[in-house]
């Protein structure tokens, strides 16, 4: 893949994603350009994608371009908007990753509408993203194929309606957050039952990624899976009964309805 990828913010996202793209020679470093004010963020960027160049400002990474990725936080995109306004090339595909700022958006502030969304998530740094993305009409299949194509890079990649993409963020977006804190509590757990932390931490985190690992490569619902080890007035149903007492079930469900929430506030 020849065409130039620019990219705008060079924060830890920005670094895996290009980092997964060069590692699964989708892209050659000499042709990644980007801009990011921050020194720190610009040095760990050409750490991580040897061969990158960093440019002077927003508008020379877009002037480049053949793909423009703006890697920004929704509360910076508007100054970023501003100085890219008018200064898309015709033919450069737009993608953005910054949660709950819209396609219509992005569209009417850029003057161009071959823009694609995308929802990552920070597994994508170790090469397990979750990834969900929504393309305008004025995007083509091959483009749509392409954005993801680089995404399956760091994981998998679904595309999915703009009207679900809020959902994405709550759910998968910040998602790993929910399973960080469930990792943590079962560790504090194994410790208040005598276990050491080392020891508590690996069992926590090993349980965690191999349920996950049942789920995924046995495609059995999780309910299935959760019987297969429920033994009548065994330790495990013991167990449930208390998570179900203490309302872990709705308390993620309302986690994910905040952040939904949240998602559609940012883009307002």
């Amino acid at each position: 893949m020849s065409q130039v990828i620019g990219i705008v913010g060079a924060g830890q996202m920005a670094r895996a994603l290009a980092g997964g793209f060069l590692q699964a020679g989708l892209v050659e470093g000499e042709n990644v350009v980007f801009f990011d004010p921050s020194v720190e963020a610009a040095t760990a960027f050409q750490a991580a994608v040897p061969g990158s160049r960093g440019l002077d400002d927003e508008r020379s990474v877009a002037t480049e371009a053949g793909l423009l990725l703006l890697a920004v936080k929704p509360q910076v995109m508007p100054v970023v908007l501003e100085r890219l306004a008018g200064q898309i090339n015709p033919g450069t595909l737009v993608v953005s990753i910054a949660a709950g700022i819209q396609l219509a958006s992005l569209v009417e502030a850029l003057g161009s509408d071959r823009v694609i969304r995308v929802m990552p998530n920070t597994p994508c740094l170790v090469g397990q993203g979750a990834s969900a993305f929504s393309c305008t009409d004025a995007v083509g299949s091959e483009d749509c194929q392409r954005v993801q194509d680089l995404l399956e890079s760091v994981g998998i990649a679904i595309q999915v309606q703009e009207n679900q993409m809020d959902a994405v963020t709550g759910l998968s977006g910040s998602g790993p957050a929910y399973i960080y804190t469930a990792i943590e509590a079962l560790s504090d757990a194994g410790v208040a039952q005598g276990l050491p932390r080392d020891v508590a931490s690996q069992l926590a985190v090993q349980t965690t990624l191999g349920a996950a690992v049942m789920v995924q490569q046995t495609g059995e619902h999780p309910g299935v899976l959760k019987d297969q080890v429920t033994s009548p007035g065994g330790t495990t149903i013991a167990g449930l009964q208390s998570l179900a007492d203490h309302g872990l079930q709705a308390a993620l469900m309302a986690a994910v309805q905040s952040a939904t929430r949240r998602s559609r506030e940012l883009g307002q």
